[in-house]
This record gives structure tokens, C-alpha cells and sequence, in this order.
């Protein structure tokens, strides 16, 4: 099958917000149509922006149930160096997105993402870097990184079941998807030299992970699956206890 590449991906931006604002309803037919759809903690997410969403990436599919649960215009950071094929190519292309080199964050890249909060709006980023599949993976430093530049707090979000809802669809079947939303939390400040700087984001990119796999099931927690005293603590505080799917087997670490 045809697929687009790097090049067509890197040159995407993300489409004028009111395009974006009616692509939202899309969404949400979009996604009661393929799926049974459970969100909660919608009561989370902040009254207005700037704001970033940190969300685990278990399918190709997240970024439509992204949208249907937080129900406003998001702007996307995506790998440029991904292949997609010509069957979903539409989606990026109708919506835009803000193109990011998995080894660094660019000067190009920041000054979009920047640009995003400082007009008060939403920056949607998966901070695993790309597509793990069912578990969840070490993050990379940029959602903690813009978080910061931004003066903007982080909301952790889950999304799970997303993975079989295309496939289900085709047989028939609405698939069940949960989304779950954390209680935001920073910005946090960085400061000292570089030394203290890198370790104040990892620090901030561990906990951000660790409010991300409090809102999965515990077979999909991966690398953080032993932090289960913080984990606890944090679904007492955000009061979602995450469903489990009986289908799902775990893949192999």
C-alpha cells in the first residue's frame, strides 16, 4: 500500500483553529461510530488554556479519541520520520499537525509549540516518543520541556481499547474504548545549571508517566507497572479506578 513519508509529514501545520473547532465534531461522530466510547474525569481539564495533554500512544488511532474526549480544537506534536498509509494520510492532512524529530526538539518545533500556549491554547503531545503498542514506554523530556516554556500545566490522560476499534468496526462491532483524565498538575520551574536542569525533566517526566499509568489498567503500565505506591496515591486523588479490557494480552517487555 502507498504510504506518505517524512517529507510530506514535516511540511504539515496545524489547520486555522476554527477549521479545527468544527473538525472536533467529526470526531465525535466519528468516534461513537467506530467505538462505545467511556470518558472520565472530563471535570479535570482546565476551564481554558494554555494547557499540554499527555497521553500514552497504544494506537494509530489515539489522536481521534484525543480529540473526541477533550472536545476542543488540540494542536498535535507528531514524529516527522513516520510513514502513514494512503488510507489515513487524510486525517493529518485535513487537521495539521506540529512535525518533531524523535531526537531533538528544533528551534522551528518550539516556536510552534510555544506559539500554541502563549495564544492560550491546547498542546497535545504522547510523550513515549511514538506508537508502543499496549504498554507503556520511557518518555522523552519535551512535554515537561514546553510545559515549562509555556507556563502551562500538564494533563495526564489514558486512552486503551483504541487499538481494536478500526479492526472491530470492520466486523460490525463497536469496540469498547476508556479514556481517563488526570487532575493537571505544574508547570515546573527550570532552574540551575544544565546538570540540574536535566535532572528537575526527567524527575518531571517520571511523575508525568507515573499520573499517566495511574489512569491505565495494570497490565499496561510497563515501565511503570513497580511504581505502585505513587500510582495508588494518585488514583485516590484523581478518584478513577481504570477498567480493565478481559481481550487484552499483555505483549512481550
Amino acid at each position: 500500500m502507498k504510504t506518505f513519508g517524512p517529507d510530506f509529514l514535516a511540511s504539515l501545520t496545524p489547520r486555522p483553529y476554527f477549521w479545527r473547532y468544527l473538525l472536533t465534531y467529526a470526531a465525535l461522530f466519528m468516534g461513537s461510530t467506530l467505538a462505545k466510547v467511556k470518558v472520565r474525569g472530563r471535570e479535570n481539564l482546565p476551564k481554558k488554556g494554555p494547557f499540554v495533554v499527555a497521553c500514552n500512544h497504544f494506537s494509530d488511532y489515539d489522536p481521534l479519541f484525543f480529540s473526541y474526549a477533550i472536545r476542543q480544537p488540540v494542536s498535535f506534536i507528531a514524529a516527522s520520520d513516520q510513514e502513514i498509509d494512503l488510507v489515513f494520510a487524510w486525517a493529518p492532512f485535513i487537521y495539521g499537525w506540529i512535525p518533531v524529530d524523535r531526537t531533538r526538539l528544533s528551534p522551528s518545533t518550539i516556536k510552534r509549540s510555544l506559539s500554541v500556549l502563549n495564544n492560550g491554547n491546547i498542546l497535545g503531545i504522547f510523550p513515549d516518543g511514538g506508537v508502543s503498542y499496549n504498554l507503556l514506554s520511557k518518555p522523552k523530556n519535551g512535554a515537561v520541556f514546553l510545559s515549562n516554556l509555556g507556563s502551562a500545566p500538564i494533563v495526564p490522560m489514558s486512552i486503551y481499547g483504541a487499538e481494536r476499534a478500526w479492526e472491530g468496526a470492520l466486523k460490525g462491532i463497536r469496540s469498547r474504548v476508556c479514556v481517563n483524565i488526570g487532575k493537571p498538575f505544574g508547570p515546573y520551574k527550570l532552574s540551575g545549571n544544565k546538570k540540574d536542569k536535566e535532572k528537575i525533566l526527567n524527575r518531571v517526566g517520571r511523575e508525568m508517566m507515573c499520573r499517566i499509568a495511574s489512569l491505565l489498567p495494570e497490565n499496561r503500565r510497563g515501565h511503570f507497572k513497580s511504581e505502585k505506591e505513587i500510582i495508588d496515591r494518585l488514583q485516590k486523588q484523581n478518584k478513577i479506578t481504570p477498567d480493565d479490557h478481559c481481550y487484552f494480552k499483555p505483549a512481550p517487555e
